[in-house]
């Protein structure tokens, strides 16, 4: 689960933190990242600071992780709409149950959808055929942002939060709906990749944001993100958030005296000594990473602390959304 903790710092660059309520104004936002980088606690905390300001949110996580929903003291979610605080949904979408959704959707005869779905050839191709799966899920998640719900009883949302996968996988999920499109030249799937795709690519219906640690890995990786995102998909970061970054306890004097004295220690000190000495060395080489991405990126990037707690509870949740909604 993520890294604990999370206030958010103005960014370097010229562009003001007042863009990121604009974020929230859409109708969809994707959050992606390395793995392990606190993908979940971002949309998390999104999706609380827009349920406050009265927005009715969604946060979907794909492949049914349920990470959010067991943070939230759940068992899981699933392939449901469920109320997580006042405002605040989630859903873990299932590919198969997305799949049979659309197709009840295209197929009026339930007798005629029964005797598709039963059929072991149709299941065999449908399980074979290539990013089917990522296609009916961004249906799915594209379905939920739609003002006008497919469903009679489904009420529209506000905002859609998106948990992403990882970000090669989360590019490759942004991706599909304009690949199902260009391979189908003509009929329903064209028409709806091509609404879809569409919809992700409008700077003013869809977001994304990428989450990274302040470490060097994660933040070659944003970059790389970032560059391809532009390349692929014609579309730009909305903002970068850095995660787990330690706080900055000592200066350079006073690490250097906490030096002599673990040296010189004799009662059994020397250990707390090397563990505050070894805090203030990561907590210096992460901003050396964090410098390094605000002047490489340029781009918004906001930052959240690490919380030194073994995991996440929803008090946690909500005080990261306020530490969000104080700054942005």
């Amino acid at each position: 689960m993520g890294v604990k903790g999370r206030t958010v710092d103005q960014n370097a660059r010229a562009v003001s933190l007042a863009a990121v309520p604009g974020l929230l104004d859409k109708r969809m936002v994707f959050v992606t990242g390395k793995g392990g980088v606190g993908k979940t606690t971002a949309a998390a905390a999104l999706g609380l600071m827009a349920a406050r300001q009265g927005k009715r949110t969604i946060v979907c996580e794909v492949s049914q992780q349920e990470r959010m929903s067991r943070a939230f003291r759940r068992e899981g979610v699933g392939f449901e709409e469920t109320e997580l605080a006042p405002n605040l949904n989630a859903i873990s979408i299932d590919p198969q149950r997305a799949q049979e959704e659309y197709l009840r959707l295209q197929i009026r005869s339930k007798a005629l959808y029964s005797v598709l779905f039963s059929n072991r050839i149709f299941q065999y191709l449908a399980a074979a055929t290539p990013g089917l799966r990522e296609m009916v899920t961004m249906g799915k998640i594209w379905e939920l942002a739609q003002l006008e719900r497919r469903w009679v009883k489904a009420a529209p949302y506000d905002l859609v939060v998106v948990d992403a996968p990882a970000t090669g996988h989360g590019l490759g999920m942004l991706r599909t709906p304009r690949t199902f499109r260009d391979i189908a030249r003509a009929g329903p799937i064209r028409r709806q990749a091509d609404q879809i795709h569409a919809f992700i690519v409008d700077p003013k219906q869809t977001g994304v944001v990428v989450v990274a640690l302040p470490e060097e890995m994660p933040v070659n990786e944003t970059l790389d993100f970032r560059r391809m995102l532009d390349e692929e998909m014609g579309m730009d970061l909305d903002a970068i958030v850095v995660n787990g970054l330690y706080p900055e306890r000592f200066n350079g004097a006073e690490a250097e005296r906490i030096a002599d004295a673990q040296l010189a220690a004799v009662d059994g000190s020397a250990d707390a000594l090397r563990a505050a000495l070894s805090e203030h060395h990561r907590a210096r080489a992460q901003r050396v990473q964090l410098r390094r991405l605000r002047r490489e990126a340029k781009g918004e990037v906001a930052t959240l602390p690490f919380l030194f707690e073994p995991e996440l509870d929803f008090d946690d949740f909500e005080r990261l959304s306020r530490e969000l909604e104080k700054k942005l």
